[in-house]
């Protein structure tokens, strides 16, 4: 079994990376989008983003170079993927279901991180692990991990509850969506359980991860935990496959669509993208279109539809 345990753990966390970034080079290879520029926007100089302005409110701003306030961009990124402030202001009874939820996986990959951290400390640096830093990293991984434990299966059985009951969403909620809240639930649920209700000589996180990194076969896992961490590391493995991948497409939401404001200049790589994607022959089914596979964009998009063309 703590062999079975050992290879699972491995294969979904190399899935899990593989699959992430696979994705996120698909994003970053995507065609260029329908630019929203949607101010205010926060790699704007400070003082135009406080009122929503532009650096293309200056005269010949074209002679000047372009704003990069690196710090408030990490600082609106940041603020949107902790708190969700976005949701918070324009959806708030959708919110407190979804930020316990987001909330949990945070202090959830905080925990991995904190135990690998130490387990690695505790192999290298015995005296080190040993004294008080070691004790801090212990304490603050107990704490992430029962935080995460109870706040993520409670904001998936609210959302869970939501998409059930509120008319808007119900219509737009699918099988899979179900699936995955309750794959949550489940999968921490029976960690939770298995952590909580482990015997008095059972090996807690530091002595697992440290077994993992030592693939030590004489760790012995109770049952209940090792369901909980199978289906876990499982789950983990399958959410890059998922729409709940959109943690890898936000970046690429605000940086390429919201917040780009970039400007085609004549020669530039926006004009050369733009130039290539008109030599692209659409298959459109939308006959007012007519892009049949043969005609190119720039045919179409220079073209008058027949329908309009008659009049």
């Amino acid at each position: 079994m703590t062999i079975a345990i050992y290879v699972v753990l491995c294969l979904s966390a190399a899935v899990f990376i593989l699959a992430t970034a696979v994705r996120a080079v698909w994003y970053a290879r995507a065609p260029l989008h329908l630019r929203w520029e949607l101010y205010p926007v926060p790699h704007e100089a400070a003082e135009r983003a406080a009122h929503g302005g532009s650096y293309f409110e200056q005269s010949a701003w074209w002679t000047r170079p372009a704003p990069a306030n690196h710090w408030g961009t990490v600082k609106a990124l940041a603020t949107e993927v902790l708190f969700l402030r976005a949701l918070r202001e324009f959806n708030r009874p959708l919110w407190w279901r979804s930020f316990p939820f987001h909330a949990g996986l945070y202090l959830l990959a905080a925990t991995v991180a904190l135990v690998l951290v130490s387990a690695v400390a505790a192999l290298s640096l015995p005296s080190l692990a040993a004294a008080w830093p070691g004790a801090v990293l212990r304490q603050l991984f107990r704490v992430t991990g029962v935080a995460g434990l109870i706040l993520t299966p409670v904001g998936a059985a609210g959302l869970l509850h939501r998409r059930l009951t509120d008319p808007d969403l119900r219509h737009a909620t699918t099988p899979g969506d179900l699936f995955n809240l309750a794959a949550f639930m489940i999968a921490l649920t029976v960690l939770g359980a298995g952590y909580a209700l482990r015997p008095s000589d059972a090996p807690g996180l530091l002595a697992m991860a440290v077994g993992l990194l030592t693939w030590d076969t004489g760790v012995r896992v109770p049952g209940l935990l090792a369901a909980g961490l199978l289906l876990s590391a499982l789950l983990a493995a399958y959410i890059p496959f998922t729409h709940m991948s959109h943690f890898v497409g936000k970046y690429f939401t605000y940086h390429a669509v919201r917040w780009d404001d970039a400007v085609n200049r004549r020669g530039g790589a926006i004009e050369k993208t733009m130039a290539a994607y008109l030599t692209y022959r659409p298959t459109w089914s939308a006959p007012h279109v007519t892009a049949d596979g043969v005609r190119t964009w720039a045919d179409v998009v220079t073209t008058m539809p027949p329908d309009k063309a008659k009049r």
